[in-house]
Protein backbone atom coordinates (compact mmCIF):
# COMPACT_ATOMS: atom_id res chain seq x y z
CA UNK A 1 0.00 0.00 0.00
CA UNK A 2 2.94 2.45 0.60
CA UNK A 3 4.87 1.53 -2.27
CA UNK A 4 1.32 1.87 -4.00
CA UNK A 5 1.01 5.45 -2.56
CA UNK A 6 4.40 6.50 -3.50
CA UNK A 7 4.64 5.29 -6.79
CA UNK A 8 1.03 7.46 -7.10
CA UNK A 9 2.74 10.47 -6.00
CA UNK A 10 5.84 10.12 -8.20
CA UNK A 11 4.04 9.97 -10.90
CA UNK A 12 1.30 12.50 -10.11
CA UNK A 13 4.64 14.62 -9.74
CA UNK A 14 6.01 13.60 -13.14
CA UNK A 15 2.70 13.77 -15.13
CA UNK A 16 2.04 17.41 -13.91
CA UNK A 17 4.71 19.03 -14.69
CA UNK A 18 6.12 19.83 -10.81
CA UNK A 19 8.79 17.68 -11.17
CA UNK A 20 12.36 18.62 -10.26
CA UNK A 21 14.86 18.71 -12.93
CA UNK A 22 16.40 15.95 -11.47
CA UNK A 23 13.36 13.43 -11.98
CA UNK A 24 13.56 11.29 -14.79
CA UNK A 25 10.59 9.46 -17.06
CA UNK A 26 11.96 7.09 -19.18
CA UNK A 27 9.48 5.13 -21.67
CA UNK A 28 10.90 1.82 -23.14
CA UNK A 29 10.61 -1.18 -24.87
CA UNK A 30 12.23 -4.53 -23.46
CA UNK A 31 12.56 -5.53 -26.79
CA UNK A 32 14.94 -2.30 -28.17
CA UNK A 33 18.27 -2.18 -28.00
CA UNK A 34 18.68 1.98 -27.38
CA UNK A 35 16.36 1.61 -24.74
CA UNK A 36 18.92 -0.99 -23.41
CA UNK A 37 21.50 1.06 -23.24
CA UNK A 38 19.38 4.09 -22.13
CA UNK A 39 18.66 1.89 -19.17
CA UNK A 40 21.79 0.85 -18.18
CA UNK A 41 22.85 4.62 -18.49
CA UNK A 42 20.37 5.60 -15.67
CA UNK A 43 20.53 2.77 -13.29
CA UNK A 44 24.38 1.85 -13.62
CA UNK A 45 25.43 5.62 -13.46
CA UNK A 46 23.08 8.49 -13.51
CA UNK A 47 21.93 7.12 -9.69
CA UNK A 48 25.16 7.00 -8.22
CA UNK A 49 26.22 9.73 -9.69
CA UNK A 50 23.65 12.15 -8.84
CA UNK A 51 21.93 11.48 -5.25
CA UNK A 52 18.52 12.63 -5.49
CA UNK A 53 18.02 11.85 -8.88
CA UNK A 54 14.40 9.72 -9.08
CA UNK A 55 14.01 7.24 -12.40
CA UNK A 56 10.96 6.28 -13.43
CA UNK A 57 10.70 3.71 -16.10
CA UNK A 58 7.45 2.79 -18.06
CA UNK A 59 7.40 -0.17 -20.32
CA UNK A 60 5.25 1.01 -23.10
CA UNK A 61 4.27 -2.68 -24.67
CA UNK A 62 1.83 -2.89 -21.70
CA UNK A 63 -1.54 -1.88 -22.82
CA UNK A 64 -1.79 0.14 -19.45
CA UNK A 65 0.56 2.76 -20.12
CA UNK A 66 0.19 3.49 -23.75
CA UNK A 67 -2.05 6.33 -22.34
CA UNK A 68 0.82 8.12 -20.94
CA UNK A 69 3.28 7.33 -24.03
CA UNK A 70 0.85 8.61 -25.90
CA UNK A 71 0.47 11.82 -24.17
CA UNK A 72 4.21 12.24 -23.18
CA UNK A 73 4.52 11.97 -27.03
CA UNK A 74 2.17 15.04 -27.32
CA UNK A 75 4.02 17.06 -25.10
CA UNK A 76 7.53 16.79 -26.45
CA UNK A 77 5.80 17.00 -30.21
CA UNK A 78 7.14 13.92 -31.27
CA UNK A 79 5.13 12.76 -34.15
CA UNK A 80 7.00 8.89 -34.02
CA UNK A 81 6.37 6.46 -31.40
CA UNK A 82 9.64 5.40 -31.31
CA UNK A 83 11.73 4.56 -28.21
CA UNK A 84 13.54 5.18 -25.63
CA UNK A 85 11.53 8.60 -24.47
CA UNK A 86 13.64 10.20 -22.36
CA UNK A 87 12.09 13.07 -19.91
CA UNK A 88 14.09 15.29 -17.83
CA UNK A 89 12.16 17.70 -16.05
CA UNK A 90 10.50 19.90 -19.11
CA UNK A 91 13.24 18.78 -21.41
CA UNK A 92 12.13 15.66 -24.10
CA UNK A 93 15.07 13.51 -25.51
CA UNK A 94 14.06 10.05 -27.97
CA UNK A 95 16.31 7.86 -28.91
CA UNK A 96 19.61 7.03 -27.16
CA UNK A 97 23.66 6.73 -27.95
CA UNK A 98 26.55 7.22 -26.00
CA UNK A 99 27.36 10.78 -27.33
CA UNK A 100 24.19 12.11 -25.35
CA UNK A 101 25.25 11.23 -22.06
CA UNK A 102 26.63 14.99 -21.52
CA UNK A 103 23.07 16.70 -22.77
CA UNK A 104 21.48 14.41 -20.63
CA UNK A 105 23.78 15.31 -17.32
CA UNK A 106 23.48 18.62 -18.18
CA UNK A 107 19.54 18.37 -18.35
CA UNK A 108 19.50 17.07 -14.72
CA UNK A 109 21.80 19.55 -13.58
CA UNK A 110 19.95 22.51 -14.86
CA UNK A 111 18.28 23.60 -11.02
CA UNK A 112 20.88 21.56 -8.87
CA UNK A 113 23.17 23.89 -6.80
CA UNK A 114 27.11 24.29 -6.94
CA UNK A 115 27.02 21.70 -3.87
CA UNK A 116 25.06 19.10 -5.83
CA UNK A 117 26.86 19.69 -8.87
CA UNK A 118 30.48 19.40 -7.26
CA UNK A 119 28.91 16.21 -5.29
CA UNK A 120 27.83 14.74 -8.51
CA UNK A 121 31.23 15.42 -10.00
CA UNK A 122 33.11 13.67 -7.28
CA UNK A 123 30.52 10.99 -7.27
CA UNK A 124 31.29 10.27 -10.94
CA UNK A 125 34.96 10.53 -10.43
CA UNK A 126 34.98 7.74 -7.91
CA UNK A 127 32.27 5.26 -9.89
CA UNK A 128 35.04 5.77 -12.77
CA UNK A 129 37.69 4.66 -10.76
CA UNK A 130 35.94 2.09 -9.05
CA UNK A 131 32.46 0.96 -10.60
CA UNK A 132 31.49 -2.61 -8.36
CA UNK A 133 33.47 -1.17 -5.04
CA UNK A 134 31.16 2.53 -5.48
CA UNK A 135 28.20 0.36 -6.17
CA UNK A 136 28.14 -1.60 -3.20
CA UNK A 137 28.97 1.19 -1.10
CA UNK A 138 26.13 3.02 -2.46
CA UNK A 139 23.64 0.04 -2.89
CA UNK A 140 20.28 1.82 -1.43
CA UNK A 141 20.71 4.03 -4.68
CA UNK A 142 18.97 1.28 -6.86
CA UNK A 143 15.86 2.56 -4.93
CA UNK A 144 15.62 5.34 -6.99
CA UNK A 145 14.59 3.30 -9.95
CA UNK A 146 10.82 2.88 -9.63
CA UNK A 147 8.36 1.03 -12.88
CA UNK A 148 5.46 2.57 -13.15
CA UNK A 149 2.53 0.95 -14.58
CA UNK A 150 -0.39 1.90 -15.05
CA UNK A 151 -2.92 -0.19 -13.77
CA UNK A 152 -0.98 -0.22 -10.81
CA UNK A 153 -1.73 3.52 -10.66
CA UNK A 154 -5.35 2.91 -11.39
CA UNK A 155 -5.73 0.37 -8.75
CA UNK A 156 -3.88 3.13 -6.18
CA UNK A 157 -6.53 5.92 -7.02
CA UNK A 158 -9.76 3.92 -6.91
CA UNK A 159 -8.25 2.43 -3.12
CA UNK A 160 -7.92 6.07 -2.15
CA UNK A 161 -11.05 6.92 -3.51
CA UNK A 162 -13.05 4.25 -1.53
CA UNK A 163 -10.56 4.94 1.66
CA UNK A 164 -11.94 8.63 1.05
CA UNK A 165 -15.54 7.49 0.17
CA UNK A 166 -15.26 5.42 3.74
CA UNK A 167 -14.08 7.53 5.43
CA UNK A 168 -16.57 9.89 4.75
CA UNK A 169 -19.29 7.52 5.61
CA UNK A 170 -17.68 6.99 9.01
CA UNK A 171 -17.68 10.81 9.48
CA UNK A 172 -21.33 10.86 8.97
CA UNK A 173 -22.11 8.24 10.90
CA UNK A 174 -20.36 9.77 14.01
CA UNK A 175 -22.10 12.62 13.17
CA UNK A 176 -25.46 10.53 12.94
CA UNK A 177 -24.34 8.95 16.08
CA UNK A 178 -23.40 12.90 18.37
CA UNK A 179 -27.22 13.81 16.96
CA UNK A 180 -28.77 10.97 18.34
CA UNK A 181 -27.41 10.77 21.46
CA UNK A 182 -27.75 14.28 22.11
CA UNK A 183 -31.13 14.06 21.03
CA UNK A 184 -31.87 11.37 23.77
CA UNK A 185 -29.96 13.12 26.09
CA UNK A 186 -32.52 16.12 25.55
CA UNK A 187 -35.80 13.78 25.80
CA UNK A 188 -34.32 11.86 29.10
CA UNK A 189 -33.75 15.54 30.57
CA UNK A 190 -37.66 16.96 29.84
CA UNK A 191 -38.74 13.20 31.16
CA UNK A 192 -37.10 13.68 34.47
CA UNK A 193 -38.21 17.69 34.77
CA UNK A 194 -41.83 16.42 33.88
CA UNK A 195 -41.51 14.04 36.77
CA UNK A 196 -40.69 16.35 39.20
Amino acid sequence: MKKLSIISALTGLLFFGVASAADVTLYYSPYCPHCHHARDFFVNKMIYEYPNLRVVQINVTEEPNLQAFKETLKKCEYESGGVPVIVVGDKCFQGYADFMEKELRDAVEVDLSDADKKVAAENKKELEANPDDFRAKHADRQKAVTEYNAAIEAAAKKMAEEKKNNEASSAYFYILLVVLVAALGFVLVRKEKKKK
